[in-house]
């Protein structure tokens, strides 16, 4: 039964590093040289957005899931 709930959980600890990330609590694991792409340097911004849909996704699949 937990088994079926691995999939979930990764992706409810991704959503909550991806949102402590975007909002500042995290920094990320490589910060931006100078020079470096902007799609990098813009990539925490994204994750405001983007970490709380990930944790909703994992809540409703994990309700969703058959137990």
């Amino acid at each position: 039964m937990i088994a079926a709930y691995i999939d979930e959980f990764i992706m409810f600890c991704a959503g909550l590093w991806m949102t402590g990330v975007g909002y500042g609590f995290l920094q990320m694991p490589n910060q931006p040289q100078t020079g470096q792409q902007t799609w990098l340097t813009r990539l925490p911004s994204h994750f405001k957005w983007m970490g709380p849909l990930l944790l909703i996704i994992a809540i409703v699949l994990a309700v969703a899931s058959p137990s």
